[in-house]
């Protein structure tokens, strides 16, 4: 599976930069019965839905142009936006992410919980420290970045 994403990845890329569209992510999963290719993209100010469509097109041709046939299955493509909610991947997505609000999965529990939500006040290359508010009080927590399974943008409420 991970060579499907290398390929995509490569394929994509080339469309992306000539139209300086971002890629965030690429994903091959089987969900129930079906498979799906799905590629997440984005660009300053944010994707459209006929943007996405012509990278969808464009993608399709050059997979349907490769034989044989990287993704020998059936499988179904959606290019789409991350959303409000989009991962932090790379390095670069981490420092747009300073004095955001966002959302850490841990590997493993820290005073008995596995995600927190805050906005991130600083970052190194081994740490984060994130603002959290646990119920009525407000206070710094710094997690170590290699404890941190997942990361994203989160929508305050």
């Amino acid at each position: 599976m991970s060579s499907v994403v290398e390929t995509v990845t490569d394929l994509v890329m080339p469309i992306l930069d000539e139209q300086h569209f971002e890629l965030v992510e690429v994903e091959f999963v089987k969900e129930g019965k079906s498979w799906f290719l799905r590629v997440y993209i984005d660009k300053e100010g944010g994707i459209d839905i006929e943007e996405c469509a012509f990278v969808s097109e464009k993608l399709s041709d050059k997979l349907d142009a490769i034989d044989p046939d990287p993704i020998p299955q059936a499988y179904f493509l959606e290019v789409s936006s991350p959303g409000a909610e989009r991962p932090l991947k790379k390095e670069e997505d981490y420092q747009k992410a300073i004095g955001q609000y966002i959302n850490i999965s841990l590997y493993q529990n820290i005073d008995g919980e596995k995600q927190y939500q805050g906005f991130l006040k600083e970052l190194t290359a081994d740490e984060l420290t994130l603002t959290v508010k646990i119920k009525t009080r407000t206070k710094e927590m710094v997690f170590e970045r290699k404890n941190i399974a997942k990361a994203r943008f989160a929508i305050e409420f």
